[in-house]
């Protein structure tokens, strides 16, 4: 070495590529993120069953936040119930006939957190066999 300096090495790293290919990322963000609309949610169509049920319990939602239970086979008139009585009422029927399934019918105006308030209350109350009635 001429003047009796020793040069160091210097281990960094060369931040300046990374930066320009983040910005590239975002601008790609940017343009593509208007695009997909997140509010719309496609729902499946469900197709008729293969092996429908003759005797089953029926729930019926109305838009006003009542429901109405019976045992669809019965031909007794429902009853037109708030959410707690309905779980009971719901509770009676499955102890006296454990097997029969559940048909949850829902106007389309009812918020889907109802419905599916309705099968946690029939799951908790020994219910397996839960089914939506579809149009």
């Amino acid at each position: 070495m001429r003047s009796g300096r020793t040069r160091k090495l210097k281990f960094e790293i060369n931040v300046v590529p990374y930066i320009d290919v983040m910005l590239v990322l975002v601008v790609i963000l940017m343009v593509a993120a208007p695009m997909t609309n997140p509010s719309v949610v496609n729902l499946p169509n469900a197709g008729p069953s293969k092996q429908a049920p003759t005797d089953y319990l029926e729930i019926a939602i109305k838009p006003d936040g009542t429901a109405t239970v019976g045992k669809h086979s019965a031909g007794k008139p429902e009853k037109t119930l708030s959410h707690a009585d309905l779980l009971e009422r719901l509770q009676h029927l499955h102890e006296t006939e454990p097997d029969l399934p559940l048909l949850i019918a829902a106007d389309k105006e009812i918020k889907y957190d109802e419905v599916m308030q309705m099968i946690a209350g029939a799951k908790k109350l020994g219910i397996t066999r839960v089914g939506l009635a579809t149009k």
